[in-house]
């Protein structure tokens, strides 16, 4: 099958492996995917992955053993394969198994490819309503839901979102339908006029910010960006870090124990809210679609997508 593997570099591939069943998962015939943030890191080498990256997919059963009514359903996937035996996944903590793997990210070929194997209980069918460029947001906007799953918010709450990527400006339109008084800080006036057109406060000045934020979201995976949540949120107020960081990160660990800061750290999300915001068109993912490739020009969506100020690139099989 067509593939973009990542060994010591990252190469297209006109014959990689198709991807055979492993204990009865299915088998999914990949539609689209998108290239994210941790993609492009995984290529510096972050996790030390080799192998099919991609995780944010859509696409369409073609073997299911343990499950055949999902086979030609159209589908995403939950990207953490847990062992659902050990303690962890008994005491209901699967995405933190031990034993996991992760598609495109650890131990698991993932969504860059014709093909990709999930097991069925990680499958989600679509309903006709969501189109495929839709659906390709699932795993990160579940990622942004994950915050109200973690962090209760109020319209009484003063909230502020840093970062005007991908995942801000996701985390930002759920963040929104909370009614809280959000305000997102972002660089660059094109992102933030998508959440302007939406009736979303923003702001390109740190220095126009009134401290005392009750919830601040860092979505910029900097260690400038985690000063500036600390610096904004209150005394017992809350810190939610969205994004991974590249390399070690200074912290003053005096300031957040004086100032008794919870310090929330927050990954992956469930689907089935994000699919219902999807499916009444609650959250505008069209305008993040920056671009979009075929697989066999995966090299240059990847370049492309490391571009300063691209939002989302797509790749396309079919």
């Amino acid at each position: 099958m067509r593939a973009l593997t990542l060994r010591s570099g990252l190469e297209y591939c006109e014959q990689y492996p198709t991807t055979a069943p492993v204990d009865g998962e299915a088998i999914v015939r990949v539609i689209q995917a998108g290239i994210c943030d941790t993609d492009l890191q995984l290529v510096q080498g972050y996790m030390g992955f080799q192998g099919v990256p991609g995780h944010e997919f859509v696409g369409i059963v073609q073997e299911a053993p343990h499950h055949p009514d999902l086979v030609g359903k159209r589908v995403v996937g939950e990207i953490n394969v847990a062992c659902r035996v050990c303690p962890v996944c008994q005491a209901g903590r699967p995405t933190h198994c031990p034993r996991r793997t992760t598609l495109g990210i650890d131990h698991r070929d993932g969504a860059f490819a014709d093909f990709l194997s999930l097991p069925g209980e990680n499958l989600y069918p679509l309903p006709d309503e969501i189109t495929n460029d839709q659906a390709v947001f699932t795993e990160p906007l579940a990622a942004a839901c994950q915050i109200l799953e973690q962090v209760p918010i109020d319209p009484t709450d003063r909230v502020l979102v840093i970062g005007d990527g991908k995942l801000g400006l996701l985390c930002a339109q759920v963040l929104h339908r909370t009614r809280c008084s959000l305000t997102v800080l972002g660089r660059h006036p094109d992102k933030l006029q998508i959440l302007v057109a939406r009736g979303i406060h923003t702001s390109r000045d740190p220095a126009s910010l009134s401290p005392g934020f009750d919830i601040v979201v860092e979505a910029t995976g900097t260690a400038d960006g985690f000063a500036l949540a600390r610096e904004c949120v209150r005394p017992r107020g809350t810190i939610v870090l969205k994004s991974t960081y590249h390399g070690q990160t200074a912290v003053d660990m005096t300031a957040l124990v004086v100032h008794e800061i919870t310090v929330v750290g927050s990954r992956c999300g469930p689907f089935p809210a994000a699919i219902a915001l999807l499916r009444e068109n609650a959250i505008d993912v069209q305008s993040l679609i920056h671009k979009r490739f075929p697989i066999e020009q995966g090299t240059e969506a990847f370049a492309h997508a490391a571009t300063k100020g691209v939002l989302k690139v797509l790749l396309e099989m079919t």
